[in-house]
Order: structure tokens, then C-alpha cells, then sequence
């Protein structure tokens, strides 16, 4: 007879593995995993965080198109209308009598534009979403998001699924009752949607008390186009977005499009704002439409597009990043005769700068002799042997050299004709590609001295600005106009590819008339600005009549 051995019973907890055990002895789920698919990932994770209702996500209706006239049927030979099959057409009987309304009209047809639903079914929270092919559900491009509050549970849902969504570019949230705590979520998890580049966030009421929207715009922010507008905006939230926007130690560098209309934005968040454009060389559109900005904060943003004088902490940076690059504080280039005229009470920099570059010229030429004694030794030392091996001993150096660098280039050949289809014959696979030359930094740009003052160029990036709806008078709109005419000196002078100025300035319906004088000599500023504005050849035949009078 056999042993008997006492079997321990399996731990139950170390076989499942992948489960975990409450205190009232249920087992937790395992961590979902999205797919991509916006529906399936949704209604899921919605179910585990056991919501008392779940938002439908339904295609967005689009307004249908014209449809196409039906064809007319044209008469065979005979005279006789055919239709597609060529047999004669059916005379169809005479219409009915239309029933009137009580007004003798006839009836309205009822509307295709849209379909009526139950009560209160429309009233209910729904994502409205936009697709590339409506039967796949992982084409999803762009969520919309009206009129319901997203707390912070369903803020975690979207966290888990808007990363995982290949094609989502834009998101859109309009009267979504965001707080601190879910726009500070958004703002984390944006930036692993490596495709979301637009996002709207509008309407959003109550007003966020701490204005925290600087936290959309970190530095590893993707975001191309960002609008927030009607959100209540004041100063405090203007100074939070300006600080990431652009300081002269960092700024954003892939906002292209910002839109804070219909706000509460005043001078003191103008004038950040201004600040934050001095350093700022990717913003191209910027509206500030309907706020509260006056002549002080217009003069502010006028002087960021002209020029501005360079801060103590700014000077102390500019001459770091001289240093770091190697140039010098003066870059290596010497000022023009305007400048040298006004330096006259640094004499001894001027020797000292000539003094360094003589010597440096001296270390280039010995660097340059031992350069061309060190390849002679290495040609005579090395190629000349193996040439003299390959020829049968010869000892002429250049023909040896000639023989090496032949079996060089056929070696080379056949390694590219070996290789990838990417390489050329001209470049070995370990030789690195040219990179993109990088934006300068604003900080380094030539200096001016104005009004004893080192001044630098303005924003010279900026295509549009909106201003309309403001408190601004005759005094903002001259400061424009002399901004607009200073960038267009400047940019005479300076090469192409330093930006094209300012293009395009919406300033109407503020303090003053569309038919006063500033606004008209502002208008015709900006006319010449206009790419496709083409001079009259012919003048104008009442401007002759003028003219004519006036003699």
C-alpha cells in the first residue's frame, strides 16, 4: 500500500494572479486596456466607473447637400420623348388639388434639415463626434461636448480614451462647467494625444475662479490652435497664459493660433500679453475682440510690433546667450559707422576687440600649417605603402595616391549601391542629415540705440490681430499706424524669411468712427499691406475732379 501524503489545498489568491481581493471579498477587475475605438473604450470604462447614465456618442448631423437636378428626357427621332430604355414616356395624370390653410396658402413641407426627437431626448448629455468612415469607430477626428457638466469621473474616461485615438485632431468643449481640478486633467494628459492640435474651450461657466488655462500651454504642449473664448478671462487669467506664451528665458514654441474674445481682459492683461509678444516668434493670429482694453494697453501691444528697450535682466541674458554661442557680445561683427560714432567713450574696447581678433588669426594660420604638415605625413606614412604593395613596390607617392583614393571610391560605390534606397552616392550612411536652422532667439537680434536707450526690433511674426469691440480711441490707433510703418522700415532692411509683419488688424467699432481721420489713414496703411493689393494705374476720376477744384 501506498503512502498517504496530505495534500495542501492551492492558494487561491497566488493561482488568479491577475485579480485582487476586497475586504468584502469580491474580485476587482483587471486595468482595461483601450482598443482605439471610441464607442467600445467608452461604454466600457463607463461601466466600470458604475455611471448613472451614459452619454451616447452619436455622429455629428451635417446640413445635407443640393441634390442633383433629375435628368431631362430627350426626344427620339420621331418626336416622341423617351425615357432611359428608350420606350415612350407615360403621361402622368393631372396633380390634386393642394389642401389650404385657413390663410389660403398651402402647406409648409415638413423641414430635412433635422430630426425631431422625444421630449426632453434632446435636452440629454451626448457626444457628438465626427468620422472619417461613420461604420468605423476608430476614425474618430474630432468630440464635441455641449451643454453638460464633465465632473471629474468622466474627465479620467477621456484621459483613457483620447490617447489611444490615432486620427483625434480637435476636441471641443462648450459649456462644459470645467473647474481647476478637470482643466489641470486636460492640461496633463493633452500632450500624450500626439495628434490633437486644436482644442476649444467655450462658454464655460461659472468662470474658474483661479484662471489656471496656463496649464494647456506647458512646455510639452502639441497644441497648434487653442480658443477660449466667453470664458469669463480677466487680468489674472491674461498674465497666467502670458507667462507660457513667451519670457525672455522660454516661450511657446508651437502656438500658432490663440483666441481670448469675448472676455474680461483689461490694460494690465494687455500689457502682459504685449510682454509675453516681444519673445513670442510663433503666434501668427491673436484676438482679443470684445474686451475691455483702452488706449493704455493698445499703446503697449503698438510698441511689442515696433520696438522696445531691453530691461537690465534682459541685457544680463542676452549676454549669456552671446557667450554660449561663441561670438562674443558683439557676435563677431563689427558695428556700423552710425554706431561707432555714438561709442566713442569705449575706445579701449575697440583695441582690445581688434587686439583678439588679430590673435585669433594668428592660431587659425599655425592650426592651418600643422593641418597640412599632419596630411602630408599621413599620405607618405600610409597610402604611399599601400600603393606600393597593391602596384608591386612602386615608390612614387602620387601614384600610389591616385591608386588608394581609386579603390577608395570603388569601395564606397559598391557600398551604396549594397545600401538603402534612402542613400545617396554622395553621403555615407553614417553621416548625420543637415537640421533645420533653429529660430533665433529674439534676445540676439541687432540692437538700436533710441533715446539712449539698447532697443531690438519688435514682433515682426504676427499676421492678424483683432481688437474690435474695445474702448480704444485716437491715440491706440496713431500708435498702430506708426508700428506698422516702423516694421515696414525695418523690413526693407532686413533679408527675407525674418517674418512679413503685421497683415491684417481688425481696430472697428471701438471709440471712434469708421469715416474719422485716423481711421482712414490707418485703412490705407494697411491696404498696401494686403498681398494682393494692386495699385490703380488709372486715377480716379473724381479724385481729378478734386484736385481740380482745389486749384
Amino acid at each position: 500500500m501506498g503512502r498517504k501524503v496530505d495534500r495542501q489545498k492551492p492558494d487561491k489568491s497566488a493561482s488568479s494572479g491577475h485579480h485582487e481581493h476586497t475586504e468584502d471579498g469580491s474580485k476587482s477587475p483587471e486595468p482595461y486596456v483601450c482598443t482605439g475605438k471610441f464607442q467600445e473604450d467608452f461604454n466600457e470604462l463607463s461601466a466600470r466607473a458604475n455611471l448613472y447614465y451614459t452619454p451616447p456618442i452619436a455622429v455629428r448631423a451635417k446640413r445635407p447637400g443640393t441634390p442633383p437636378p433629375p435628368p431631362e428626357a430627350k426626344p427620339d427621332k420621331g418626336g416622341k420623348e423617351r425615357g432611359k430604355k428608350g420606350t415612350e414616356t407615360v403621361v402622368a395624370p393631372p396633380p390634386e388639388p393642394e389642401t389650404l390653410t385657413e390663410d389660403g396658402e398651402p402647406p409648409e413641407p415638413p423641414p430635412k434639415t433635422y430630426v425631431i426627437k422625444e421630449r426632453f431626448e434632446y435636452f440629454k448629455p451626448s457626444i457628438q463626434v465626427e468620422m472619417d468612415h461613420p461604420e468605423k469607430h476608430d476614425t474618430v477626428t474630432e468630440v464635441f461636448v455641449r451643454g453638460w457638466k464633465i465632473d471629474d469621473t468622466m474627465m479620467n474616461i477621456f484621459r483613457q480614451c483620447f490617447p489611444s485615438m490615432e486620427r483625434l485632431h480637435s476636441i471641443n468643449f462648450w459649456n462644459a462647467g470645467l473647474t481647476e481640478e478637470t482643466l489641470r486633467l486636460l492640461g496633463t494628459f493633452l500632450p500624450s494625444c500626439a495628434n490633437v492640435k486644436t482644442l476649444f474651450i467655450e462658454g464655460n461657466t461659472p468662470a474658474i475662479k483661479a484662471e489656471n488655462y496656463q496649464v494647456l500651454l506647458r512646455e510639452d504642449s502639441l497644441l497648434l490652435n487653442l480658443s477660449l473664448r466667453h470664458n469669463g478671462i480677466t487680468d489674472l487669467g491674461a498674465k497666467n497664459i502670458a507667462t507660457m506664451l513667451g519670457n525672455f528665458k522660454s516661450s511657446n514654441s508651437k502656438l500658432t493660433s490663440l483666441n481670448l474674445a469675448g472676455n474680461s481682459i483689461g490694460d494690465a492683461g494687455g500689457k502682459a500679453i504685449a510682454e509675453a509678444l516681444k519673445m513670442n516668434r510663433t503666434l501668427l493670429s491673436l484676438s482679443l475682440a470684445q474686451n475691455h482694453l483702452t488706449d493704455v494697453g493698445a499703446k503697449d501691444l503698438a510698441q511689442a510690433l515696433k520696438f522696445f528697450p531691453l530691461t537690465h535682466e534682459q541685457i544680463v541674458e542676452r549676454r549669456k546667450l552671446k557667450s554660449e554661442k561663441g561670438g562674443g557680445l558683439d557676435g563677431g561683427k563689427s558695428p556700423p559707422q552710425s554706431r561707432r560714432a555714438d561709442s566713442k567713450d569705449r575706445p579701449g574696447s575697440h583695441r582690445s576687440n581688434s587686439h583678439l581678433g588679430t590673435r585669433d588669426k594668428r592660431d587659425k594660420s599655425s592650426k592651418k600649417k600643422d593641418d597640412k604638415n599632419e596630411t602630408k605625413g599621413t599620405v607618405k606614412g600610409g597610402k604611399v605603402k599601400e600603393a606600393d604593395k597593391t602596384q608591386g613596390g612602386k615608390k612614387d607617392g602620387t601614384k600610389g595616391g591616385k591608386a588608394a583614393t581609386a579603390e577608395t571610391t570603388k569601395a564606397t560605390k559598391g557600398k551604396d549601391k549594397k545600401g538603402g534606397k534612402g542613400q545617396t552616392k554622395g553621403n555615407t550612411p553614417n553621416e548625420p542629415e543637415p537640421e533645420a536652422s533653429d529660430i533665433v532667439h529674439p534676445l540676439l537680434e541687432t540692437t538700436e540705440i533710441i533715446e539712449d536707450q539698447l532697443c531690438i526690433p519688435g514682433n515682426r511674426i504676427l499676421i492678424n490681430l483683432n481688437l474690435q469691440r474695445n474702448r480704444i480711441g485716437a491715440e491706440g490707433i496713431n500708435a498702430f499706424k506708426k508700428a506698422i510703418q516702423y516694421q515696414d522700415t525695418i523690413l526693407s532692411e532686413t533679408p527675407k524669411g525674418q517674418g512679413t509683419g503685421l497683415m491684417r488688424l481688425i481696430i472697428n467699432r471701438n471709440i471712434l468712427a469708421a469715416s474719422s481721420d485716423e481711421m482712414r489713414s490707418l485703412t490705407e496703411v494697411m491696404l498696401r499691406k494686403d498681398p494682393f493689393y494692386k495699385p490703380s494705374a488709372t486715377p480716379d476720376p473724381d479724385q481729378e475732379a478734386s484736385a481740380e477744384k482745389a486749384r
